[in-house]
């Protein structure tokens, strides 16, 4: 597993400037469920279209039983464009908008907001009340993770989904 940490920057972030980051800071950045998922509501479903839902569609099926350890159940609304796993349940969306921490112009923008490269997948991490955000930064979509606090730290979850999205969601074209 490669687990890279760097500030993120709009559409692309750079390999090169990244700095390397210990197990000890992920560990800090990261949680995982406990246990089955229930029936609350689940991630509300963005509303992407072309291409990029055609790619979330295709992220959907190739999205794992189980994301470090936990295994997947039903998002409620159910959707295309979300899958969730766990309890409380660590949710996945597909084709969110571009986080304003990315978006010139955006009194949020902040190109040197932390991101971290895991198995060659760029994601933003930002802090929320009751967890962590994650989402991608160089991908033709943009795929959002959100994991609760009530977890013991791992780094098992951006690792177990970043394959599927390396392979379905494909990175921007630098023009």
């Amino acid at each position: 597993m490669s687990i890279r940490r760097r500030a993120a920057s709009p559409r692309s972030v750079p390999a090169a400037s990244a700095a390397a980051v210990g197990v000890p800071t992920v560990l800090a950045l990261l949680v995982t469920a406990g246990c089955s998922v229930t029936g609350d509501a689940g991630p509300t479903p963005p509303s992407p279209s072309g291409r990029a839902a055609k790619v979330c569609r295709s992220l959907h099926d190739a999205l794992p039983k189980q994301v470090d350890g936990q295994s997947r159940g039903e998002a409620d609304p159910v959707s295309d464009y979300t899958a969730v796993w766990g309890d409380p349940a660590i949710e996945l969306r597909c084709g969110v908008p571009e986080p304003a921490q990315l978006t010139p112009g955006d009194e949020e923008y902040n190109p040197t907001a932390d991101a971290a490269e895991v198995n060659q997948v760029s994601w933003l991490m930002e802090k929320q009340d009751g967890g962590y955000r994650f989402t991608t930064t160089d991908r033709v979509a943009y795929v959002e993770l959100t994991v609760p606090d009530d977890y013991e730290p791992e780094v098992e979850a951006l690792a177990d989904l970043s394959g599927a999205v390396k392979s379905a969601v494909p990175k921007q074209r630098k023009d």
